[in-house]
């Protein structure tokens, strides 16, 4: 995914936004969202309001305030303040936007933030590519548009947004410690176009220099190391539990077990070792930049 926003809205005459669809496999969504779109249909019925004359109001279609109030479509937080204002809500309905914040964004992606927003400290090393972390939106999504069988648009959206919703850990206060090992390949694919790919690189440069981060390259030049075998990602909590995984190890499973954990941790530690320093790493992205 900020894990933030949701909705429909009338663009450009009335046109559909893709990414606010509501997924039908997340059983939790769908009932906040038609919960909100009751809630909606009540205010609005009481004010004596037909759903096109309401729609008109906010800047919104008929057809879409129908889809809002059937749970079918996820209310913008801009949708939710024009119908607490036009409906004289008091703020109750603007209140809704919290509800529906995070159920834009697949259920599987939202555990994931949940978890990360919860950690004190990240350990992530990508044997391919960037950690979703690093990602520009322009990098996600010429990602999401490779895929095969083909996403829809709307599905691009909406994963892309959930991949940058999941950055407001960079905002978060206190900061939390956050460590990313990346291979030296991905600096060079120039993912989403040359300039997109420079934007890239500026990105990188700008979270490496965050003060609670350690950005590392592992270079093409090193042999084998102990994550060839896939990511290795580790996430600790302030109550001192903590949950690791790895592709290369333990089937690929979470694990929280003490020993599992110290294993994971020693091939991090390993891998951290032979990569190139935090500042050795920023001279790397420089001259890569500087070459593109």
């Amino acid at each position: 995914m900020s894990v933030d926003e949701a909705g429909t809205q009338q663009v450009d005459g009335g046109a559909d936004e893709p990414g606010w669809d509501v997924d039908p496999d997340d059983e939790s969504g769908v009932a906040v969202v038609a919960a909100v779109g009751r809630q909606i249909k009540a205010w609005r019925e009481a004010a004596g309001m037909r759903a096109g004359e309401f729609g008109a109001a906010i800047g919104y279609s008929e057809d879409l305030v129908y889809k809002v109030e059937g749970g079918r479509r996820i209310p913008r937080p801009e949708f939710l303040d024009r119908a607490d204002e036009v409906l004289g809500a008091g703020g109750k309905i603007a209140a809704m936007k919290r509800d529906v914040a995070q159920v834009r964004y697949p259920k599987k992606v939202r555990d994931l933030a949940g978890v990360e927003a919860k950690a004190v400290e990240i350990a992530a090393y990508v044997a391919h590519g960037l950690h979703g972390l690093l990602q520009t939106p322009g990098h996600a999504r010429a990602l999401f548009e490779a895929r095969q069988p083909a996403y829809s648009q709307d599905e691009v959206e909406r994963m892309v947004s959930a991949r940058m919703a999941r950055q407001s850990i960079f905002e978060r206060l206190p900061a939390p410690a956050l460590s990313f090992v990346l291979e030296e390949s991905a600096l060079r694919r120039p993912i989403g176009g040359t300039m997109e790919w420079r934007r890239q690189l500026e990105r990188l440069l700008e979270i490496g220099q965050l003060r609670n981060v350690s950005l590392q390259v592992m270079p093409t030049y090193r042999e084998a190391h102990p994550g060839m075998d896939g990511d290795i990602d580790v996430l600790k909590f302030k109550d001192g539990t903590a949950v690791g995984r790895s592709h290369g190890a333990f089937s690929g499973r979470s694990v929280t077990d003490g020993r599992q954990l110290r294993i994971l941790e020693l091939r991090y530690g390993t891998i951290r070792a032979e990569a190139l320093t935090p500042r050795e790493t920023l001279a790397l992205i420089a001259q890569v930049l500087g070459e593109t």
